[in-house]
């Protein structure tokens, strides 16, 4: 399923601030969590989420550190910080109040549910 880029930059903060609410993780891990919550829908590139990383580390919203992975390589780790969560609060606010509204438009405009598998 296709997924407009904008939504894709718009869920991109608080679906990552919310996998590493969870505990610390590296970036393919949360590649794959990213996968896994959308049922495969969303798949993210490393050209896509390291960026993201970067700018959360730089806004004090992630620390990062270096660690080993179980086969001995180095493997960076990205854990939320307190800022973070207070970052990540204020998003789930604001798409709480998005969703709200969009709901509301959807059921006045009688539209027929999205199918279960998405619309083609």
């Amino acid at each position: 399923m296709y997924i407009d880029k904008d939504l894709v930059a718009a869920s991109a903060t608080p679906l990552v601030l919310g996998i590493l609410a969870d505990g610390e993780s590296y970036g393919y891990a949360i590649l794959k969590r990213v996968k896994e919550l959308s049922g495969g829908r969303m798949q993210w590139t490393d050209g896509m989420l390291y960026p993201l990383l970067h700018r959360l580390e730089r806004s004090g919203y992630v620390s990062a550190s270096w660690g080993s992975s179980d086969a001995g390589r180095r493997r960076k780790h990205y854990e939320i910080t307190d800022a973070g969560r207070r970052a990540l609060a204020e998003r789930r606010s604001q798409w709480d109040v998005v969703a709200d509204a969009l709901d509301q438009v959807w059921r006045c405009a009688q539209l027929p549910p999205a199918p279960a598998g998405g619309w083609s």
